[in-house]
């Protein structure tokens, strides 16, 4: 008798002893992964698949959709949450590298206002003609398209999604480093840019991989060359532009992981390991390709230096390209 009140004692102090720990658990609140565009892109589809699959290591994580203003919205809403990991947000080249320099105020600082855990994934970016332009120009190569230019100064055009886009910047840069005058058409969108130069009215764009990979593949645009660092292992036969006469040469689509500024670095560990973990996962990375994005994992350190480096870049862009939002 003495034994089994023993026992249900222990069993009853164990209980009380692991309750504590237990509703802690249950009343965690989840983390929220914002993303400061709309749903359905490829950035949103990225962070919904990160989501789901840090849950083991993190908990419930979910994504919440905050767009507007190029994303400044969302970032903002990030930066003055509480530090304490449990709001993070995907940011992009847009928001940490090419926003605070287009756009007349921006609410947040992109280097003080954050802390960064991981860059997540970069999109190449493609130098694309109009395949019956190319064959009627005779230009094949990067080398081509600039001995051309030069040749013909202000003859061709280029389209992009707008002033400020990604394609408007990757344009500027590339007149300036190649030293030729292009004419910039800028669209309203990037669908409408491809429209125009599928149909002729401009002869090239600084388009994304995976919107123009299908009409590169169909014989419809002709590519040149990509505009990463190194050559994407979605089309690695073409050259990059660095490699084709312009040394140096670096523009892409990025995104990554930012928690609010004075967040724990213990947190931070915690977070980049998670992540750093799923995108390193094969069926992460097949997920990825689908969208021709390279999966980047890295420290936060390494992501913290990169950001700073982007945002240097891109304030000579900028200013280079006329851009500006009121």
């Amino acid at each position: 008798m003495n034994r089994r009140l023993w026992l249900q004692t222990h069993v009853a102090l164990a209980g009380a002893l692991a309750f504590p720990a237990l509703l802690h658990a249950q009343s965690d609140p989840p983390i929220k992964l914002v993303v400061p565009y709309p749903p359905g892109g490829p950035l949103d589809a990225i962070a919904r698949l990160l989501a789901e699959k840090a849950r083991d290591a993190l908990g419930n994580v979910i994504v919440e959709n905050r767009p507007g203003a190029g994303g400044n919205l969302g970032a903002d809403h990030v930066a003055k949450s509480a530090p304490d990991g449990h709001t993070i947000v995907m940011g992009a080249v847009a928001t940490h590298a090419i926003n605070p320099w287009l756009y007349a105020r921006v609410p947040y600082d992109p280097i003080r206002d954050f802390a960064p855990i991981t860059l997540v994934a970069r999109v190449p970016n493609v130098l694309v003609l109009n395949a019956e332009t190319a064959a009627r120009l005779n230009i094949n190569s990067v080398q081509q398209l600039i001995a051309y230019a030069r040749a013909n100064p202000g003859r061709l055009n280029y389209g992009s999604g707008g002033n400020g886009s990604a394609g408007h910047l990757a344009g500027e840069m590339f007149k300036k480093q190649a030293g030729i005058s292009m004419v910039h058409i800028p669209y309203a969108g990037g669908a409408p840019a491809q429209m125009g130069l599928l149909s002729g009215q401009v002869d090239l764009n600084f388009d994304n991989l995976a919107t123009a990979s299908a009409n590169i593949r169909a014989g419809k645009l002709k590519a040149l060359a990509v505009t990463t660092p190194q050559r994407s292992s979605a089309m690695p036969e073409l050259p990059t532009i660095a490699e084709s006469g312009l040394p140096g040469f670096a523009v892409d689509t990025w995104f990554g992981l930012f928690a609010p500024a004075k967040t724990p670095q213990a947190v931070i560990e915690r977070l980049n390991q998670a992540f750093v973990a799923v995108l390193n996962a094969p069926d992460v990375k097949a997920r990825f390709a689908s969208f021709l994005a390279e999966p980047s994992p890295t420290t936060p350190q390494q992501f913290g230096e990169f950001v700073k480096a982007e945002l240097a870049k891109y304030e000579q862009v900028v200013k280079l390209s006329g851009a500006r939002i009121e």
